[in-house]
């Protein structure tokens, strides 16, 4: 009978279960060393064994390759190659240095490292004096350096230089100056990435209008570095505000089939057309249509013309009618050609939803948010704060602190255009009952009718509102408001939405709008409809109002408007 071999490799065998395996053929044939050469000729038939002995063999070496050996080649794995993740240390800002009510006196003594970009250096006799800012505040650290310092070859050698990014060791000591406490000793100093002497943003002031085309460089300058941090913390606070108040965040899609604002001004997304830059000759013929010559929109990707969302509200409405009180925070889009100093094409939304909720209830919700995020930037931003009420806007922080403090004031639509009639002013624009309000109004109304304390209109006539807005009883006015703050004009705006699905089927027809588009809109009135209310808060228009920046495209890090869309 012809001697038989079983290969390891057929058991999927690791080396250990091998092992194993081979061993019971020692046990079974003690003549068989396991120590002993082995060739595949002198094995016996397996077949040879005893049952009993092959079962042992056979199901061993199965258990080993599908069980702990596997493990065990893990470990072996782990030991050779493997190596832990570090632990994760914040990294030590200026912020915290000079931070607190001693402004760093309580670290005198302590040996730092801090990184950063250098803002300043200047040299006396054999002391050179370096300022790095690393973004966390305002202020600069201040780094006093000898010439036995080690690195000092660098300054020497002109390899420092405004905008240079830059690790410092020293120890923190009592400033001699008067501009700030503390300062660092310099003990090394090491250069991470050398500055371009061609580098746009000096100690030099340059204009707003310059730094929109160096948008990539503008945070390093301490206006726009405040203002990025003051807007970090107004959504932070938008944030603490409603996960407090029991809202639930809702992400709202950016490409939506719908126009909230029935306006038409939005930005088309479509497949039809080339989407790379080399394809971008494509003659327009290229572009499938209809017998009829028109675009044929069942070819494109969503088989239907598809935008970029204007608003995420009537997405809201969807989880509001499931989860209560929820909230939208997300870029929206507008192709308005517009290129004013209030006007983005993209720009950033905060829009809440509240069930079982009617207008009042909207206005104590809107009036409570812009309260809580204004004292919050008030308490927690207090040396950017100081900063625009020196440089942007003098008593800035006086105004915010009577946003925060006074009460907010309502009064009709109707009022509201008796008051502009009766104003001893002239306005650019025509005042008249049944005309919206324009930014001289709303401003008249919030800074001089009522001395520059935030006023809600409400009730404005339907015609001059959106489609989903609940109609007053009245038949030519819907529950809507707009919440006036001074320089700014309106900055909130909001309304208790149609949830009787007959009147909203009614108003879709008299704008003439497709009921087809907003069926899923309109089952939310079908299935368990209930009185619900919300508004809407530009962002960036809320940064402009914090701040005091005068243009919105200075308040969002890349601003997209007509004919501008760099970096």
């Amino acid at each position: 009978m012809a001697a038989a071999f079983l290969p390891a490799t057929s058991l999927r065998l690791t080396p250990y279960s091998t092992l194993r395996f081979l061993s019971f053929f020692s046990i079974s044939n003690p003549s068989y060393s396991l120590f002993r050469p082995l060739r595949r000729r002198v094995l016996p038939p397996f077949d040879a064994f005893p049952a009993n002995s092959r079962r042992r063999c056979f199901c061993t070496a199965v258990s080993e390759s599908l069980g702990s050996g596997e493990g065990k080649k893990v470990d072996n794995y782990e030991k050779r190659f493997g190596s832990k993740v570090g632990e994760f240390r914040k990294k030590l800002k200026i912020a915290e240095v000079k931070g607190g009510a001693d402004e760093g006196l309580g670290r005198v003594g302590q040996s730092l490292n801090i990184m950063g970009w250098v803002r300043t250096l200047r040299s006396q006799s054999s002391v050179t004096f370096i300022e790095i800012n690393d973004g966390s505040c305002l202020s600069n650290l201040q780094c006093v350096m000898n010439s036995d310092a080690e690195g000092y070859d660098q300054v020497e050698s002109g390899s420092i230089l405004t905008g240079a990014s830059v690790s410092v060791q020293g120890t923190i000591v009592a400033s001699q100056g008067t501009k700030q406490k503390v300062e660092l000793k310099v003990e090394k100093i090491i250069v991470v990435g050398k500055c371009d002497s061609s580098y746009p943003i000096q100690k030099k002031r340059v204009s707003r209008e310059f730094l929109r085309t160096k948008a990539h460089l503008r945070p390093r300058t301490n206006t726009f570095g405040a203002v990025a941090r003051v807007r970090n913390t107004l959504a932070y606070a938008t944030h603490k505000f409603f996960q407090e108040s029991g809202f639930v965040w809702v992400a709202s899609p950016i490409i939506t089939a719908s126009d909230c604002e029935g306006a038409g001004e939005q930005f088309c997304v479509t497949t039809l057309i080339p989407s790379s830059h080399e394809n971008t000759d494509t003659s327009i013929d290229a572009i499938p249509k209809t017998k009829g010559g028109l675009i044929d929109w069942s070819q494109d990707f969503f088989g239907k013309p598809a935008f970029l969302t204007v608003s995420g509200q009537l997405n809201g409405e969807t989880y509001a009618t499931a989860l209560a009180d929820v909230y939208t925070f997300g870029p929206t889009f507008r192709a308005e050609n517009s290129n004013t100093s209030r006007h983005l094409a993209e720009f950033w939304m905060i829009e809440p939803e509240l069930a079982f909720a009617d207008l009042d209830d909207d206005m104590a919700c809107a009036t409570a948010y812009l309260q809580y995020v204004v004292k919050y930037v008030l308490e927690n931003c207090k040396e950017d704060m100081e900063f625009f009420d020196t440089w942007i806007e003098k008593g800035i922080i006086r105004r915010l602190s009577d946003v925060a403090e006074k009460e907010f004031l309502q009064l009709g639509y109707t009022d509201a255009i008796e008051i502009l009639l009766k104003a001893k002013r002239k306005f650019d624009f025509p005042v008249k009952w049944g005309l919206d309000l324009q930014s001289e109004h709303e401003r008249y109304i919030t800074e001089e009718a009522f001395g520059g304390r935030p006023v809600i209109i409400r009730d404005y006539p339907k015609e001059i509102k959106a489609f989903y807005m609940r109609e007053n009883d009245d038949g030519k006015t819907v529950a809507a408001m707009d919440m006036l703050v001074p320089r700014i004009g309106e900055l909130i705006g909001g309304s208790q939405r149609e949830e009787r699905l007959e009147v909203l089927e009614a108003r879709l027809d008299e704008l003439k709008l497709n009921k087809e588009s907003y069926w899923w809109y309109l089952d939310l009135r079908r299935y368990g409809s209930v009185p619900h209310a919300g508004f809407g808060l530009g962002f960036e228009r809320l940064v402009q109002f914090v701040t005091g920046i005068d243009n919105i495209r200075d308040v969002i890090p890349f601003p997209r408007t007509p004919a501008s869309a760099e970096f």
